[in-house]
C-alpha cells in the first residue's frame, strides 16, 4: 500500500488526473508523502501544468469525488500557491504520482 493507499485507489486517482491533458505532473505531498499519515488522513496533491485553470481543478475534484474513495483528495494548482513554505515542502518531500 504505497503512501497508505490501496493500490487500486491510487491507480484510479492517477487515471482521473491523467484524463486531463493539461496536467503535466501530479505530486503527492503532506503526511502521506512523509509517511506520517493516519488512517483517515487526506490525500494532498499538487498539480503542475502551464495551462491548468481553476476550471480544470474543479472538474478534476468532481471526478475524484465520484470515485467513492473513502478518503478526501485535496488538489492544488502548483503555479497558484503563494506560500513559500508550502512550495518548499512540496519540492522537498513531494512524491511524483504522474509525470508526462
Amino acid at each position: 500500500m504505497p503512501y497508505g493507499l490501496i493500490d487500486n485507489d491510487l491507480a484510479r486517482i492517477v487515471d482521473v488526473l491523467a484524463m486531463n491533458g493539461r496536467v503535466e505532473q501530479a505530486v503527492l505531498f503532506g503526511s502521506r508523502a512523509k509517511g506520517t499519515h493516519k488512517p483517515g488522513s487526506d490525500v494532498d496533491i499538487a498539480l503542475k501544468g502551464a495551462d491548468l485553470t481553476l476550471n480544470d481543478l474543479l472538474a478534476l475534484s468532481v471526478a475524484l469525488d465520484e470515485l467513492w474513495i473513502p478518503l478526501r483528495v485535496d488538489l492544488l494548482l502548483y503555479n497558484r500557491i503563494d506560500e513559500p513554505a508550502l512550495l518548499d515542502h512540496i519540492d522537498r518531500v513531494g512524491k511524483n504520482l504522474m509525470l508526462r
